[in-house]
């Protein structure tokens, strides 16, 4: 057994932890299963040697003559077909030096490389689509809740390869900012001609992303938390008001006094997943999973009724709360009262597993109000919560179970919806709520006897 000061020394070693990604609309984990750097949730450690970079030297490049990339214009020329590009030489001079680099095009003669030297205070964790390895954590497009999503896998994803960045100072108060676009393989961002990049005042470049990497900041988040305004970050790190559509030409006025430093419940948007960011102190004042099961087993303790069939209805365990089980609580969730898998008022005779399995609108046997009928799920992924309330009220039309506070903020919050819409989804499966009545308060039925 340790002694006193051996835990102490233990506890000492144990790494510092940043705080954890959720990407919204997988409930606790991916359809096949977390693995590696795919994954619903990422944890961000402080590293055991510092990997983070920070702008150095500025050149720009003019003409394919320039003394920094002649001595690789002939390899060029020969592989080019004597076609030798501005930016190719730029990136290959760069890269002959193992240095980071931001390559900002401005025409087909002049190009601005930023290089980026060893940050010793820093860690830098990569986001993308790209599974090469300088991504850290692998995000691909969230489908939207819906049957109709589940054909949307073979159409072209609008996350970026290398769509963001996130940049820890690795000493304390463990700040967390994050940059639009990542460092490919080569340890280059480059921003094309069509890009959308300009010089600051300071003379420093920036530009944004094609689809842009869009950030939302609440208040008071978990205790009283309420939405903040959406921005998008420019690749250097800097704020601005959003463009007129999402992959505009023309950048958003700069949000002076904003910062890209994220805080407990920040949202990060990369146009076809939207994550999540919190805190290590936040993350330790939210529910646990097993505090979630055990919200679950007092529901379940409570007996509640079928009162069609009479039949007590049990939430499954997390861990298989995504398959029906035949005591599964279904709710009519226009008025909230809750029953078992019934067909009551329906055509059993026609579409009938398929429209039970999927949810369906069908009237309610207590209260004559007609609206959808659907299963009930637990949201089992703690780090949505923002308390740790007992489970009462379902979002509309999914289903999704959580606190009442939680399905508030949540129904409260419009997230990006293509080029330049936003709405509130579900947060445990990302499907579009009703416009007008959002989540629904359950009314459980309790044992006769």
């Amino acid at each position: 057994m340790l002694q006193p000061n051996q835990h102490e020394h233990a506890r000492s070693k144990d790494p510092v932890k940043y705080g954890e990604l959720v990407i919204l609309g997988y409930n606790g984990s991916l359809p096949g299963g977390d693995r590696g750097r795919k994954r619903s949730r990422f944890a961000l450690y402080r590293r055991a040697k510092a990997n983070g970079v920070k702008p150095s030297a500025v050149h720009v490049l003019s003409n394919p003559h320039d003394s920094k990339v002649r001595f690789i214009q002939h390899i060029a020329a020969a592989v080019h077909c004597g076609i030798v590009r501005v930016r190719d030489l730029c990136l290959q001079a760069v890269n002959s030096r193992g240095q980071h680099s931001i390559s900002f095009t401005l025409s087909r003669s002049q190009t601005v490389v930023v290089e980026y030297c060893h940050d010793n205070d820093t860690d830098m964790f990569q986001i993308g689509r790209s599974t090469e390895s300088p991504i850290d954590f692998v995000v691909t497009d969230t489908p939207g809740g819906s049957k109709e999503s589940e054909d949307s896998s073979s159409a072209p994803s609008t996350i970026s390869r290398f769509a963001c960045r996130i940049v820890c100072d690795r000493n304390p108060p463990f700040t967390a900012r994050i940059y639009a676009a990542g460092f490919d393989s080569s340890k280059n961002i480059f921003l094309g001609e069509k890009a959308t990049k300009w010089k600051n005042p300071d003379g420093h470049m920036d530009g944004l992303t094609t689809n842009g990497v869009l950030v939302m900041h609440p208040l008071g988040f978990p205790e009283e938390p309420k939405q903040g305004a959406w921005r998008e970050i420019s690749v250097c790190g800097d704020v601005y008001a959003l463009r007129e559509t999402r992959s505009g030409p023309i950048r958003g006025p700069l949000a002076v006094g904003e910062s890209s430093a994220l805080q407990d419940g920040s949202l990060v948007d990369l146009c076809g997943a939207t994550l999540l960011w919190r805190t290590a102190d936040g993350l330790l004042k939210s529910p646990s999973l097993r505090h979630l099961d055990t919200l679950r087993l007092e529901l379940n303790a409570g007996r509640p009724q079928c009162p069609v069939g009479l039949s007590t209805l049990a939430f499954p365990s997390l861990p298989r709360s995504h398959s029906l089980e035949e005591r599964q609580p279904w709710a009519y969730l226009a008025c909230g009262h809750v029953h078992g898998r019934h067909d009551w008022g329906r055509r059993p005779e026609r579409h009938r597993e398929e429209s039970v399995c999927a949810g369906s609108h069908g009237e309610c046997p207590l209260c004559r109000t007609v609206g959808p009928y659907v299963p009930l799920w637990l949201g089992c992924e703690p780090g949505l919560y923002v308390d740790a309330g007992a489970p009462t009220h379902a979002f509309v039309p999914c289903g999704h179970v959580c606190s009442e506070k939680t399905g508030r903020y949540w129904a409260e919050t419009p997230l990006p919806h293509g080029t330049h819409a936003f709405r509130p989804t579900c947060p445990f499966c990302s499907a579009p709520l009703a416009h007008t009545h959002t989540h629904t308060r359950l009314i459980f039925q309790g044992p006769v006897d």
